[in-house]
């Protein structure tokens, strides 16, 4: 399969996929619940009087199915609309305004329209968006990451359109998933701080456990650190967003708590980029007597005192050619971009002015 190059390079691998499933029907989800699909049509419109037993015995079983009520009426019930399900876990986190650029970027001369959706990290808020969204039949749906509570993952399994995990590769996906490794970028960073001389080092986080993607970051993180006899020897954790305030008091937390550490590797640039002025305002030597590293490459950062080591997380690039596999666009040798591939994006280390070299 033929891939066109970006700013990030990738390699696209097709991966065995069975024909779409049938649509769900009221008779799959009667037949499941054992009452009638008039029934079934009371309960999930809300309307009649139904017994709480029935109720529920009918949700769990669509639920169970995955099965998403179609709100186009009439001559339009069987057709898909012009829209593109977009459901990312942040809009305040810089890295997914990028990411709805690249796919608005691809999409604007198919006739398709992304539509947003937002789930603040929460399974339950991504579960209750997806049903909403599926339930106007969408041409296609992009969402971050591979980990979905069941129902979701029943739902995009019986959805019939093309599914895009994105930002994200290290695990399966439902149809197709356009991303990174993290696992592998955690283990680049880690043989960079080392490479330097580092031996004494902490990871700072937000949204842990929550955010997956940091986590696998630093699973692969620490696995090169073990390989070379060196473990973490502090961490800080934040359940919060993304801030520079934040960044700082958890840098001053950790050089309080474990004055020898020597280098700070942080899951994002934005809560780096605090660490970074805090150190600064400190009077303590970047990078000589501590280093520091974020993740995503966040141009925003680009006129700090100092430019903060990290990795550009392919953003634009992963909404461009999830856009791709929902609208079915051609790749530059003509061969058409299809469903069901797992396209992988390798990020650059960029060391900036905060690692040793």
């Amino acid at each position: 399969m033929a891939l066109d190059r970006g700013n990030c390079t990738s390699s696209g691998n097709p991966v065995t996929k069975s024909d779409p499933q049938r649509t769900l029907t009221l008779r799959d989800v009667s037949e499941a619940s054992g009452v009638s699909e008039m029934t079934v049509s009371r309960v999930l419109r809300n309307r009649g009087d139904v017994s709480e037993a029935t109720r529920a015995k009918v949700l769990e079983a669509a639920r169970r199915l995955g099965y998403v009520p179609n709100k186009i009426a009439g001559a339009l019930a069987s057709q898909r609309v012009n829209l593109v399900g977009v459901i990312i876990p942040s809009l305040s986190n810089m890295v997914f305004p990028e990411v709805l650029g690249g796919i608005s970027e691809m999409l604007e001369d198919t006739g398709l329209q992304p539509v947003v959706g937002v789930t603040n990290y929460s399974p339950e808020r991504e579960e209750a968006v997806l049903y909403e969204m599926l339930s106007w039949r969408p041409s296609g749906v992009i969402l971050a990451g591979l980990e979905h509570t069941e129902a979701a993952q029943a739902m995009l399994a019986r959805a019939g359109i093309p599914v895009v995990e994105i930002m994200d590769i290290d695990g399966p996906a439902i149809d197709s998933a356009v991303g990174i490794s993290h696992r592998r970028a955690g283990r680049q960073m880690a043989e960079a701080i080392l490479a330097a001389g580092y031996r004494n080092i902490a990871f700072l986080g937000t949204m842990m456990p929550y955010d997956h993607r940091a986590r696998k970051r630093l699973e692969g993180f620490e696995e090169a650190l073990a390989k070379a006899g060196v473990p973490l020897v502090d961490r800080e954790f934040y359940s919060g967003g993304s801030a520079l305030l934040k960044g700082r008091e958890m840098t001053e937390a950790v050089l309080r708590r474990s004055p020898n550490v020597d280098f700070l590797y942080y899951s994002n640039d934005m809560i780096g980029a605090g660490g970074l002025l805090y150190c600064l305002d400190a009077g303590i030597d970047v990078p000589n007597r501590v280093g520091l590293a974020g993740f995503n490459g966040v141009e925003l950062l680009d006129g700090l005192p100092r430019k903060l080591a990290t990795m550009d997380a392919c953003r634009r690039e992963i909404g461009r050619k999830a856009a791709e596999i929902v609208a079915g666009k051609p790749n530059a040798d003509g061969t058409l971009v299809l469903g069901g591939e797992v396209i992988e994006l390798f990020p650059v280390l960029q060391l900036g002015d905060t690692i040793r070299t």
